[in-house]
């Protein structure tokens, strides 16, 4: 094919392109270039904590045993993050594992601010020696604090921690609107229960009815008091009766 003849069919296929079409979609690629440029941009500045740190922690909420320092000390890694790249999620967390924090709550607030809302563990009763359990009866770890000594002392199955302080509950009512005070309760691994009472007598209960193994208990004791003799344990295991154990004494009367 002759050069001339080349020349024509380039010049043939020159004309019959849309240039307003392809200006338009030259167009639309530097647009779309630009929003590209400017989100990655806005994206290195979100996450720049310098540029946008997070300046204050506003907390909330009545502490008793959850100090300042602490929450620092959890915060400390969270706090170097921007104000937008900072997961609340993982602030929550990182609270919520403070040994006395029940609850956290957090939300930001422009323009750097995050806002906690924190909800300490309230402890009912000491359980199982080193731990403890809320009013939910709930078991958490946590160190001990002033003011909590005097707690009752919970005894049980891990799985169980909830039935054995819905049943202390009950007992501790029905002992003292009979002038007792329940001071702690055990249940065993065979399921048996045991009471000891604020002023030391120790109540064997068993496995069944251990309601009316109490009653019967405060029915007798104003016998038993009668006695010259101080009561330690009564074991109230019997479908009828009660066998009484008598401090210093070697043998137990019926």
């Amino acid at each position: 094919m002759a050069l001339k003849d080349r020349l024509h069919k380039g010049r043939a296929r020159l004309a019959g392109v849309n240039w307003y079409l392809c200006s338009g979609i030259g167009f639309l690629l530097l647009v779309l270039a630009a929003f590209g440029m400017a989100a990655w941009k806005l994206g290195l500045v979100l996450n720049d904590a310098e540029a946008l740190p997070i300046e204050a922690v506003a907390i909330k909420g009545e502490r008793q045993y959850t100090t300042d320092a602490e929450i620092r000390g959890a915060l400390q890694d969270l706090m170097q993050r921007s104000f937008f790249s900072a997961d609340v999620a993982e602030v929550q967390q990182a609270l919520e594992a403070l040994p006395w924090v029940y609850r956290a709550s957090v939300r930001r607030e422009w323009p750097a601010k995050l806002k906690v809302y924190l909800q300490e563990q309230v402890a009912v009763a000491h359980w199982n020696q080193d731990e403890w359990l809320n009013e939910h009866g709930e078991v958490f770890l946590a160190p001990p604090q002033p003011g909590l000594e005097n707690l009752p002392w919970l005894v049980g199955p891990e799985p169980m921690a909830q039935e054995v302080l819905t049943s202390f509950r009950q007992m501790d009512e029905l002992l003292r609107i009979n002038s007792f005070k329940l001071d702690r309760l055990s249940l065993s691994p065979r399921h048996a229960w045991e009471a000891t009472l604020g002023n030391g007598i120790m109540l064997e209960l068993g496995r069944e009815d251990k309601m009316a193994r109490i009653q019967r208990f405060i029915n007798v004791y104003p016998e038993l008091v009668k006695q010259e003799k101080s009561v330690a344990r009564v074991d109230l295991r019997y479908d009828t009766g009660l066998a009484v154990g008598w401090e210093d004494a070697q043998e137990e009367s019926r």
